[in-house]
C-alpha cells in the first residue's frame, strides 16, 4: 500500500521553507546593494581618470567639447566619440549600476550642479570643472549621498 505524505506534513515543510527564505532573501539583498556600490565607486574612478587622462593629452581641454573648442556647447555625443570610439580612453561608457543608463547629462559651464539627483541619467558632468557624478538619489549604509561619490 502506498502512502502520501498528509497535508499536515506538506504545510510543515512549505512553512519550514518559508522561513528559511525570510532569513536568507534579506542577506542577499544586502549583497547585491553593496555590489552596486562598489560597481559605482569603480564606474566612477574608471570615469574620472579616462578624463584626466584625455585632458592631460588635449592641453587641459576636457572631454565634451566639439573638436576641443571650449567655446563650443559640450555634449555627450561628443563625449562618447572623444572617449570611447576611438578606444583610446575607455572601451565604452560604463554604466550606473543602479539604473543601468550610461547616457550623461552635461552640466553648462555656467550652470551648477543640481541640489539633487534625479535618476534619470547614468551620470552627471561637467566638463569646466572635470566633475562627473553618480545620478542616483539614496544613501548607502554609511549614510553617504550616493550622489556624492
Amino acid at each position: 500500500m502506498k502512502r502520501g505524505f498528509s497535508l499536515v506534513e506538506l504545510m510543515i515543510v512549505v512553512a519550514v521553507l518559508g522561513i528559511l527564505a525570510a532569513l536568507v532573501v534579506p542577506q542577499f539583498h544586502s549583497h547585491v546593494t553593496e555590489d552596486k556600490q562598489s560597481a559605482a565607486r569603480n564606474n566612477l574612478h574608471l570615469l574620472r581618470v579616462a578624463i584626466e587622462l584625455y585632458a592631460a593629452r588635449h592641453d587641459g581641454v576636457p572631454p565634451g567639447y566639439p573638436n576641443d573648442d571650449t567655446a563650443q556647447n559640450p555634449g555627450f555625443m561628443t563625449f562618447l566619440l572623444q572617449m570611447a570610439k576611438t578606444g583610446r580612453y575607455l572601451s565604452e561608457i560604463p554604466s550606473n549600476p543602479f539604473n543601468d543608463v550610461k547616457i550623461i547629462d552635461f552640466i553648462g559651464d555656467a550652470e551648477q550642479f543640481p541640489a539633487e539627483p534625479t535618476g534619470n541619467f547614468g551620470w552627471i558632468y561637467k566638463p569646466a570643472t572635470k566633475e562627473i557624478r553618480l545620478d542616483w538619489p539614496g544613501t548607502d549604509k554609511k549614510g553617504m549621498r550616493y550622489y556624492d561619490y
